[in-house]
């Protein structure tokens, strides 16, 4: 199971740097060494393998990341609630909400409530929380957390319905992954019934078409066939794993995951069985 933690943005930039960097040197390196043989092919897709394994890793990564810190809102605006019920400042509130366990959204709650013993005021500290955490729902609850700050009063009255909105609007999200996961399904069968296409026809068609009386045309040779559907292959796992990310998670950047997946399935059906 892959560790949920967060994964700094200049860490994200600096990956996809530095992938597309390994990426042009394999390519380069098969170039010179390779250029114009079928092992050629091979050195272009460990290119493309070095250019996505590392982005589609800590993409998913920090998305399961912000999506733990999103579904615990809910379990914070209940503990807000019954902190203030008893008389308690938002700020206490909030400082005896952070010793329960959220999960990673812990991490960042433990770091507010240091940055106000340390001093910095609370709306400080929460725009700094809001700023490290940044995700779509934090992004509109702390405006409103610091808007119920100023305006004082009876504030659980805010921080209930608004824990309510977020559940709701947590359980929708998590109906339309439902939804669209049989979809996802459908991509990987259609890859997978296009390998078995391929593959049956090169095994019992394509590789005996030497054999036949040419009449004058050509005949394509069953190492151009190979490469042939060796590239059908990647582009159809490439922009399928793009398409499965962007339905399944709104993005297409996790897509990416699909694609390694599916890019390493055809390569390896393709080394097996042709």
């Amino acid at each position: 199971m892959i560790k949920m933690s967060k994964i700094d943005p200049k860490l994200k930039k600096l990956s996809w740097i530095i992938s597309a960097a390994s990426a042009i040197a394999i390519i380069l390196f098969g170039v010179l060494i390779f250029w114009g043989t079928s092992t050629f092919d091979e050195v272009v897709f460990l290119a493309i393998i070095a250019a996505v394994f590392p982005p589609a890793i800590l993409t998913y990564v920090d998305y399961r990341w912000k999506r733990a810190i999103d579904e615990h809102l809910p379990d914070l605006f209940r503990s807000i609630v019954q902190a203030q019920e008893t008389g308690m400042t938002l700020p206490q509130a909030l400082e005896e909400a952070a010793k329960r366990d959220y999960g990673p959204l812990t991490v960042e709650l433990g770091k507010m409530t240091t940055q106000i013993s340390w001093g910095t005021s609370f709306e400080e500290a929460l725009l700094a929380f809001g700023k490290r955490v940044d995700t779509v729902l934090v992004q509109r609850v702390v405006p409103m957390i610091i808007e119920a700050s100023r305006s004082g009063g009876h504030v659980e009255k805010v921080f209930d319905p608004t824990g309510k909105f977020i559940q709701t609007t947590l359980l929708l999200d998590k109906e339309r992954r439902t939804q669209t996961r049989p979809y996802i399904a459908i991509i990987y069968v259609a890859f997978l019934v296009f390998l078995f296409t391929i593959i049956l026809l090169f095994k019992s068609f394509f590789v005996n078409l030497e054999q036949l009386p040419s009449h004058g045309t050509t005949v394509m040779a069953p190492e151009d066939m190979k490469r042939m559907f060796f590239h059908m292959t990647t582009i159809q796992a490439f922009f399928g794993g793009l398409v499965a990310g962007k339905m399944g998670e709104g993005t297409v950047i996790a897509g990416l995951k699909h694609c390694l997946i599916m890019m390493l399935c055809g390569y390896l059906a393709l080394k097996i069985f042709m």
